[in-house]
């Protein structure tokens, strides 16, 4: 038999006992790494390209108190009977749709439907474009603003000039969108009468 140049150690012959000793310094290390993390990394991750977000509104919309509005009411007030407000031509600041009619003793004054805005810098708001005018004889019964800048206003309004004022009797609705520097009106299908 022959001899081999380095004798046998007693550690080369794998037992069970290593086995564990083994497993049970892995799961140390382990158990370990786990407690210690590295900080957490700071590089700025790069925007993925798209479409950009809208500019956020950063100002309050424009109110409708002490508004010089184009209404001839002689010795009554204005008053304003709706409003809504939000960014009607998307420049980032809102604007109010204020719908104003005449403080009438007696019968149902017309409506005037007004877009107001404020300049930046600007101490009060001023009237920008009329929407509805008195002359209409409309009496408006709801008004809202989309999110994406739409307005739509519900209204009351007369089939023709021999209907008296106290007593609307066609209900109907409309739309205006700013589209090419101007509020682009639509109306939804079909008129009801009341």
């Amino acid at each position: 038999m022959q001899q081999s140049a380095v004798p046998e150690l007693a550690h080369t012959h794998t037992r069970p006992i290593h086995w564990v000793a083994t497993a049970t310094a892995l799961a140390g290390v382990v158990a370990f790494s786990s407690v210690l993390q590295p900080d957490p990394a700071t590089a700025a991750q790069a925007s993925a390209p798209g479409p950009k977000p809208a500019p956020a509104t950063t100002s309050a919309a424009p109110s409708t108190e002490g508004v010089d509005w184009p209404l001839e009411c002689g010795p009554v007030k204005a008053l304003v009977m709706r409003q809504a407000s939000g960014d009607l031509d998307g420049d980032g600041r809102p604007e109010t749709v204020a719908a104003v009619h005449c403080d009438a003793p007696m019968g149902t004054p017309p409506d005037g439907v007004y877009v107001l805005t404020r300049a930046a810098g600007a101490s009060a708001p001023r009237v920008v474009a009329t929407l509805v005018a008195p002359k209409d004889r409309l009496t408006v019964t709801a008004l809202s603003v989309a999110a994406d800048g739409t307005v739509h206003a519900d209204y009351l309004g007369y089939s023709s000039a021999d209907v008296p004022s106290c007593c609307p009797d066609v209900k109907d609705a409309a739309r205006w969108q700013w589209k090419d520097d101007r509020f682009i009106r639509s109306t939804p299908a079909g008129s009801h009468d009341v």
